[in-house]
């Protein structure tokens, strides 16, 4: 009779007026050990009952964690993991239970972070989602099940929940993409142990910033972008503070041979990220990391081969040292120069001659314009000006407007044979060049004509007509610049 006992009190329960005479009776206590029960439906209507009982009641729920529910909830979760209606009635009890600190000391002891993690996989429908979202955002607040919670890999489950959301207007998707940027901010809000940092490096870095700020997350008002993105930050210098970045060069450098791509474009997507705080690109380079990345050059991997030149390039980004060291390594350039010609990969040719641009727009060194000229890179970085991007045109044209002023003698042959004078002619010309580029393409004139050739190619290719059209141009600044370059070519300034 104890199955059916069970229904007639999880049913009489609903009443509010029947929980008194319930707790009056100690049938929680009796209800208790049923929960240790093999028989599902005992299971539920016990389950039911103890719930209904102990709802909104703060020290009857004390008490149930004080006698060990806790360790009974996890179990029914483990052992019944594909029984919606038990799974539903547990995860009812530990998001009722979960704002308890006794709670979440038992529950650190446990392997729910497992079981939740599980759920929220496998969860189908919103208000599951939702349960699932309340109890672990109550467990977040605690450090150890934060730290076990990133281990069983719930940040990969919110990227692909937010991914699948993303751009959604329907009010329940909207609701459960607020929920997980929540849960992705308690994870890293407050002070996060050596493990989480670890654990996240790859996805907080390469997904969440992301995720965060597209997903209409920051649309309710709740959190401040600024204030987001300044605490990912932090975390990022800590990260490499603790010594991360090596211990994902360790992982990288591991998998290399095995050819797990996976592995190594999201280490090499963590690595590119944690190189964006400026003080993190002077301690990465101080400890040879750029060294060690340019090692895993020999990989033939597409994916790896985009995201190990956008990390060099994140590293060299400002950093003078660094475009100088990297742009005096004769292996880096030839297979910059090689990739720069990689016509089945488009992401990995423009990532090429970006790395390359940036090396030489960010070094002050002749060394370095003579290495990549010996490496016949110029070519590329002149055929980057007629890219399909203006933010690539741009780098290329600064680029060659700094190694210009930096050895113009050593790079004028590589120019006339690349016809810059003639590809910076039609940048001026066509009315669909952008501003921006008009204005560089000018500066840049005005670094060759300090060369007699260069000026004679100019002057051959009647740019001076041009240069008198743009000084009506409807954009201020290249009427300043085109103005300026006629009273060089003229031979005024």
């Amino acid at each position: 009779c104890a199955v059916k006992a069970a229904q007639v009190l999880s049913e009489i329960t609903k009443n509010e007026e029947m929980k008194k005479p319930c707790i009056e009776a100690d049938l929680v206590l009796t209800l208790i050990p049923l929960l240790e029960s093999t028989d599902q439906e005992m299971l539920l209507h016990a389950g039911r009952a103890i719930g209904r009982i102990c709802y909104d009641n703060r020290d009857l729920q004390e008490e149930l964690v004080k006698v060990g529910v806790i360790t009974s909830l996890v179990r029914i979760l483990t052992d019944y993991a594909e029984s919606e209606p038990l799974v539903h009635v547990d995860l009812l009890a530990l998001c009722n239970l979960a704002d308890l600190e006794t709670a979440k000391e038992a529950l650190s002891k446990t392997k729910v972070a497992e079981q939740l993690v599980k759920q929220l996989r496998r969860a189908e429908n919103h208000e599951r989602l939702e349960i699932v979202f309340e109890v672990l955002q109550a467990l977040a607040e605690n450090d150890a099940l934060k730290v076990q919670l990133v281990e069983a890999g719930v940040q990969e489950v919110l990227s692909e929940i937010l991914l699948r959301l993303q751009g959604s207007s329907q009010a329940e998707d909207t609701c459960i993409v607020k929920a997980a940027s929540d849960l992705i901010v308690s994870l890293l809000l407050g002070e996060l142990s050596r493990s989480t940092l670890i654990f996240l490096a790859s996805y907080e870095c390469n997904s969440i910033r992301i995720l965060i700020s597209e997903s209409g997350f920051l649309k309710t008002g709740k959190k401040n972008l600024g204030l987001i993105l300044s605490m990912i930050n932090g975390n990022c210098v800590r990260m490499v503070q603790l010594g991360v970045v090596h211990q994902l060069l360790d992982l990288l450098e591991k998998h290399v041979e095995s050819g797990d791509v996976s592995v190594q474009h999201a280490a090499l997507s963590a690595l590119r990220n944690l190189a964006i705080p400026v003080v993190n690109k002077v301690q990465m380079l101080e400890e040879g990391v750029a060294e060690r990345i340019q090692a895993l050059l020999r990989s033939e991997m597409p994916p790896v081969q985009f995201k190990l030149l956008g990390t060099l390039r994140m590293l060299a980004d400002g950093q003078a040292d660094a475009a100088e060291i990297l742009g005096q390594d004769p292996m880096l350039l030839n297979r910059l120069v090689q990739w720069c010609n990689a016509n089945d990969h488009t992401g990995v040719r423009g990532e090429a001659n970006r790395l390359l641009a940036s090396i030489m727009r960010h070094n002050r060194s002749q060394e370095v314009v003579k290495a990549i000229q010996e490496a016949q890179g110029v070519k590329h970085l002149v055929s980057m000006t007629t890219s399909e991007h203006a933010a690539m045109q741009n780098e290329a044209l600064n680029a060659l407007a700094i190694a210009s002023a930096i050895d113009l003698e050593t790079l004028e042959e590589s120019f006339k044979e690349s016809q810059l004078v003639q590809s910076l002619h039609k940048l001026l010309q066509d009315d669909n060049t952008s501003p921006e580029v008009k204005y560089n393409s000018m500066g840049l004139l005005c670094s060759l004509l300090n060369s007699g050739d260069l000026r004679q190619e100019i002057e051959e290719d009647k740019i001076k007509e041009t240069l008198e059209q743009l000084c009506s141009h409807s954009n201020a600044n290249v009427v300043k610049e085109a103005v300026t370059t006629l009273q060089v070519l003229r031979g005024e300034t």
